[in-house]
């Protein structure tokens, strides 16, 4: 089973106790803060109108909303937030490509490493897997709520670059700029979606077993799960039973 699909399927189940954790809303906050920098007006600035309906999507006070994209556009004073990415290696040479927002570099990197280094990972030098990763939209549906011929039809007339079968669910690819119409295609014929998001897609992926895939689940849900690490894109390839039960461990 992918790194991509399977794992991202099951951090959306966990997404309501994140939410009540806070760190959905530390992290979609400061996403607001990042892309208000390009404009507050959603129809010319395609990240803020996906970190509102992120925002949205976990209740988030429209008083947040608003005061998020204040200080992004310079309307209220606020940290200065940088974007960083960080790139690397998981137990039996996965590939890793993080991004992060952060109001200190230093401390940031520095936690990020000893992540890696306590899961016998390491962190790599700029562009070491960047190119084993690709920017696309990606919308994850149950094999149980559509047929893949629905799919191709809906999503290949929307825009769609792709249809794929991930052995329990369907996975349309897109590109970043025809994410939108193709959730919105898919939204509209009544289909559930399991997770949906534009992000970095491995382009090619690295089969690990045993020790090394808890190793490597262990190491993306604790990146994951600091407060300045936006999102984690892994190349793993895990037997779908595993990873199953180690996420429930």
């Amino acid at each position: 089973m992918s790194g991509h699909s399977k794992w991202a399927s099951i951090k959306h189940k966990k997404a309501a106790t994140d939410a009540k954790r806070g760190k959905v809303f530390t992290k979609i906050i400061r996403e607001l803060s990042m892309a208000a920098r390009d404009g507050g007006d959603t129809e010319s600035n395609a990240r803020l109108r996906k970190a509102i309906l992120d925002a949205k999507a976990v209740n988030m006070p429209a008083d947040n909303i608003k005061r998020a994209i204040m200080k992004g556009t310079g309307q209220l004073e606020g940290s200065t937030i940088e974007e960083i990415i960080y790139e690397g290696y998981g137990p039996g040479g996965v590939a890793l490509y993080i991004t992060a927002l952060s109001d200190n570099k230093n401390r940031t990197v520095s936690e990020v490493r000893h992540i890696f280094a306590k899961n016998g990972g390491r962190i790599g030098e700029q562009g070491c897997v960047a190119f084993r990763f690709k920017r696309q939209g990606y919308i994850t549906i149950e094999k149980s709520m559509a047929t893949e011929e629905q799919l191709m039809e809906i999503a290949l007339t929307a825009g769609a670059e792709d249809v794929k079968d991930d052995v329990v669910n369907w996975e349309i690819i897109t590109t970043p700029d025809a994410y939108e119409k193709v959730l919105e295609a898919v939204k509209a014929a009544g289909i559930e979606i399991a997770d949906s998001n534009v992000g970095y897609i491995p382009q090619d992926y690295t089969r690990v077993e045993g020790k090394q895939a808890e190793q490597n689940l262990k190491l993306v849900e604790e990146l994951e799960d600091h407060d300045d690490v936006q999102t984690v894109a892994a190349n793993f390839d895990i037997d779908e039973k595993e990873i199953e039960r180690l996420s429930q461990e």
